[in-house]
């Protein structure tokens, strides 16, 4: 008897003190735990019939590890977890509570999320190049938030359905494909395709968001052939080319830049019969004595002076 009244004691105290620990503040609703292209984020709504501003406080743990706080004190109604993780292999649970001031609520668990087997692929980046009447597939992997698409799953294929746009007739699929380029041929020329890509990572996962890109194709094929040999002759064209410059340059040279040579008459012709007419020697001055005789006889002067005539002397009377 004493054993069950103090059991129910026990029970009424844990009772009333979980009660003024939450404080009577609700507890977030909606708590669920997401992951998409390998993120790991908690995302909840507010409690039911509150108006008040609150924050929140979430934490997650692992199959192997306990509950670890991220946000805290956040406003916002998500806690993205992701760089918190040490892996994205084994399971992992949420949690979060609010806060008004002093008031806390009871913590709410999320649900239980496996990544590498429910994380939610996004589609991925398509683009075609036209050939002729062939369209190339080029196909790139969503980025992940953690690791790699390889990384995580290495058997991952790709499921290609292509279809003429108008008029739209039957659907062709290509599965199980690994590599990211596919050439789609014998399509009609001068028509619209449309391509969905489709990425398949095991059977757990389930198959991805998928991508539809539409182009035209081209015209008829050339021949791959043509272009080989047209490519050939041009390549040995340009070496025959430089080769021919270098073996011959000196000849080409001559040819192009020829030296100007006079023929013999011209240089006789041109050249004078006595080439010391060009020497240059200095002229000599004579000078002689010149005499000067006045009419009277009565004076007499002489001058020196330069005269090109031999010297003379003159009497009066």
């Amino acid at each position: 008897m004493a054993a069950s009244v103090c059991a129910f004691i026990l029970a009424l105290y844990a009772l009333c003190g979980s009660a003024a620990g939450s404080g009577g503040l609700s507890a977030p609703t909606n708590v669920r735990l997401t992951s998409y292209n390998m993120d790991l984020v908690l995302r909840w709504d507010p409690p039911e019939g509150t108006t008040d501003v609150l924050t929140y406080t979430a934490a997650y743990r692992s199959s192997a590890t306990g509950y670890k706080n991220v946000c805290t004190n956040t406003s916002a109604l998500e806690c993205d977890f992701t760089s918190s993780l040490s892996t994205v292999y084994g399971s992992y649970t949420g949690r979060v509570r609010a806060h008004r001031g002093a008031e806390n609520s009871s913590w709410v668990e999320s649900n239980l999320m496996i990544m590498d087997k429910q994380t939610f692929i996004g589609p991925p980046s398509v683009t075609l190049h036209v050939t002729g009447t062939s369209l190339e597939v080029s196909i790139k992997d969503p980025v992940f938030k953690y690791s790699e698409l390889r990384e995580v799953y290495t058997l991952a294929t790709y499921n290609i359905t292509y279809w003429k746009s108008s008029p739209k007739e039957e659907v062709k699929t290509v599965s199980g494909m690994m590599q990211d380029r596919v050439v789609l041929s014998d399509l009609e020329p001068m028509s619209e395709y449309c391509v969905q890509v489709q990425i398949i990572a095991n059977l757990e996962t389930g198959p991805s968001n998928y991508s539809v890109v539409c182009e035209h194709t081209g015209d008829v094929d050339a021949a791959p052939w043509v272009a080989a040999v047209v490519a050939f002759v041009v390549m040995a064209a340009v070496v025959a080319l430089v080769v021919t410059l270098v073996v011959y340059w000196t000849r080409i040279s001559k040819f192009l830049c020829p030296e100007v040579v006079l023929p013999p008459h011209f240089k006789e012709s041109l050249l004078p019969a006595n080439p010391s007419i060009y020497l240059v020697s200095p002229i000599s001055e004579h000078c002689d004595q010149v005499s000067i005789i006045a009419d009277h006889r009565t004076e007499e002067e002489e001058e020196g002076g330069c005269s090109t005539q031999p010297d003379t002397s003159q009497e009066g009377g």
